[in-house]
């Protein structure tokens, strides 16, 4: 479909969507939503070809949805071509050990189709339903003799739950009958009535989060938490399962978090990932490794920024692969078993991401992307390092991006800030530009060197061809730079990081690249909490807009489906640290603020409740400063419909054009 078109689409739908103003051939908003989303890769057990996910944006009429599909490809880049076709999505495939077979979820089958289990012969053919089941399947994964497939299944409404919805008595009890994920089983062939019997391996308080096959395929090691609660993390346990029995012993209960079991190819071993006792938001943990048959797990050495992702064991038993966010690229290095230290195996300008290893744990499959260069997938050995792109799937055109870099600069205290400088496209040097800065999530998200022109409320492309610098910091808390770093801003969101932001600012100032005059400020989530921050401090920025953020740090705590948050960062609850709790709130900041904002939130937040935002709005407007807020319909914590994507964004690029460029 044509851009041109596009924008009319969105027009006609009665989306606040216009066409924006002097684009010479540049991103827009709607040029975004060419750009795909490719992941989950899997190499097949022989090693010759890979599996992936493509999703493409569905705009079209009543149309508002990622569809995603399966295709297939040689792993020598070459014969590339889509597995599965539908108008629901299919998603996670899992190979069968013969490599004939690909398992995947989809709730294809009906309007009325819940996510279940299928499988599809790879050389061509109709799909299979393997699961009928009326909760959510996702997670497929076939035993390793190829009998079985394991997968994860949350418990759906009960007959007596279904009646009461009819006829509305449906009213809840908070934390009570919560639906759990549990671990189940399903023979991968048919008996001679043509029937698949279902097994339930895990029951009682056990939400499942994960798992791993044993290579004999008779246990399943998995990551459990007593309930589906957001908050329930810091008890994470890992647990082994029979599967003939489902008979369920516990490997790892201690007072930390244990997550990620891993087989080791022996099956001697099993990794885990272990967090401090106790657990803290700030993510630092360790891998261990424990005897299959149980005992206590020992630690092995640190990793560089102390929250691995265990991708696998490698094939000799003797190391294990990880991932991790490495300043601002993420990179995947070897953890030996011995103790001895993490020896990294991709380069430093080489994102790697969603990492997966074939079934002889020599090839990885992994997507990839840069700022210049939008996500693909690619296959590589393991040992040497050397990614084969599988299929060009990415078509975003010719339109130019800025070219992006990696700065840094010192903060007040000496701390060394790095960060993500986009120059406007064709920028002259040594000429002054606009600039926007741009802050993460988290607050221990990190920015690292992604396609600048993947749809997102700030779309650093579109700001880049109408002419503006954008500056995205990852600043004290951020992570990527180490535990100590993470940790930087305990007790202290708004001091330290706020400093960062401004030094960082002056600095692009001092270099002659940042108009002083022409600044505006955009953050979502822990970002949305900074911006709102920034306005209560300083009235440099032109212009701000505030995503989903958190502007009362006691109602939050109050509202939010993570209320141990804010009392870890702060070291107790709102009614043991009160003054610190309103001293960094920028509700009990607000007087004074004259800054035009623009305040973007999900309806259906759970994990930043909606009346943040209506805290800040009213606020604002009580004190005469311009101030639009705009509420998203279904949407959680990001905006998951495209065409809402696409109103938050062309929002964002018009309201700092007003403000910043002065354009009306």
């Amino acid at each position: 479909m044509k851009l041109t078109h596009m924008a009319a689409t969105m027009v006609a739908a009665g989306l606040a969507v216009s066409v924006l103003a002097d684009d010479p051939g540049g991103w827009t908003p709607a040029t975004t939503f060419k750009v795909k989303r490719v992941g989950t890769v899997r190499v097949s057990p022989d090693g010759r070809r890979a599996a992936f996910v493509v999703g493409t944006a569905a705009m079209e009429g009543e149309k508002s949805e990622w569809i995603s599909q399966i295709h297939v490809a040689s792993t020598d880049g070459s014969g590339a071509f889509p597995l599965t076709r539908s108008e629901k999505s299919s998603t996670a495939p899992a190979w069968s050990p013969d490599g004939r077979w690909i398992a995947f979820v989809s709730a294809r089958g009906g309007k009325d189709a819940t996510a279940n289990l299928w499988r599809i012969r790879v050389d061509g053919g109709e799909a299979e339903p393997l699961t009928e089941e009326k909760g959510a399947a996702s997670a497929p994964a076939w035993s390793p003799d190829g009998r079985s497939i394991a997968f994860l299944l949350t418990d759906p409404k009960d007959e007596d739950e279904e009646k009461g919805d009819k006829e509305h008595r449906d009213a809840r009890v908070v934390d009570e009958k919560s639906k759990l994920s549990r671990l189940y089983v399903v023979p991968a062939e048919a008996d001679a009535a043509g029937k698949r019997a279902v097994r339930k391996l895990t029951a009682g308080a056990l939400h499942v989060t994960g798992f791993d096959w044993s290579p004999d395929s008779r246990t399943l090691a998995f990551t459990h938490q007593p309930t589906p609660g957001a908050d329930d993390w810091t008890r994470s346990d890992v647990s082994v399962v029979e599967v003939a029995s489902a008979t369920v012993r516990p490997l790892a209960t201690s007072p930390a978090a244990e997550s990620q079991p891993s087989y080791s190819p022996d099956g001697r071993w099993i990794a885990l990932a272990v967090s401090d006792a106790p657990p803290t938001w700030s993510g630092r943990s360790r891998v261990h490794v424990v005897a299959a048959e149980g005992g206590t797990p020992r630690a092995l050495a640190l990793t560089a920024d102390e929250e691995p992702e265990i991708v696998g064991w490698l094939a000799d038993s003797r190391r294990i692969l990880v991932l991790e966010p490495r300043g601002t690229t993420r990179r995947l290095s070897a953890l030996g078993v011995d103790g001895s230290a993490p020896v990294d195996l991709t380069p430093t300008d080489t994102m790697v991401e969603g990492a997966s290893l074939d079934a002889t744990r020599a090839k990885l499959g992994f997507t990839s992307q840069a700022p210049d260069a939008p996500g693909e997938a690619f296959v590589s050995e393991v040992e040497p390092f050397a990614p084969r792109r599988l299929a060009a799937i990415q078509d975003v055109g010719g339109a130019p991006v800025g070219r992006t870099e990696v700065v840094s600069w010192k903060a007040p205290d000496g701390k060394t800030i790095e960060g993500l400088l986009t120059y406007p496209a064709g920028y002259a040097a040594g000429s002054r530009a606009p600039l926007l800065v741009v802050i993460h999530g988290g607050p221990t998200g990190v920015f690292v060197r992604s396609f600048i022109g993947n749809p997102s409320p700030y779309p650093v492309a579109v700001f880049a061809s109408r002419g503006y610098a954008v500056l995205r910091c990852n600043v004290r808390g951020s992570g990527g730079y180490g535990a100590e770093f993470r940790r930087s801003n305990f007790r202290d969101w708004g001091g330290g990081d706020y400093r960062d932001i401004l030094s960082g600012v002056d600095a692009l100032v001092a270099r002659g690249v940042a108009d002083p005059d022409r600044m505006g400020v955009m953050g979502w989530s822990y970002g949305g909490y900074m911006t709102s921050w920034v306005i209560t401090q300083t009235k440099r920025f032109k212009a701000a807009s505030v995503g989903a953020g958190v502007t009362n740090l006691m109602s939050f705590s109050g509202t939010t489906d993570i209320p141990s948050f804010i009392p870890d960062y702060f070291g107790g609850e709102h009614w043991d640290a009160f003054d610190a709790w309103r001293k960094h709130s920028a509700m009990f900041n607000i007087k004074g603020v004259t800054t035009p904002t623009l305040i973007q939130h999900g309806e259906a937040d759970l994990r930043v409740p909606i009346s943040q935002s209506y805290e800040l709005y009213n606020a604002l407007k009580r004190q005469a400063v311009p101030a639009k807020m705009v509420v998203y319909p279904r949407q959680p914590h990001g905006i998951q419909e495209p065409k809402l994507m696409l109103d938050a964004m062309t929002r964002n690029v018009e309201w700092f054009d007003r403000w910043v460029m002065g354009k009306k």
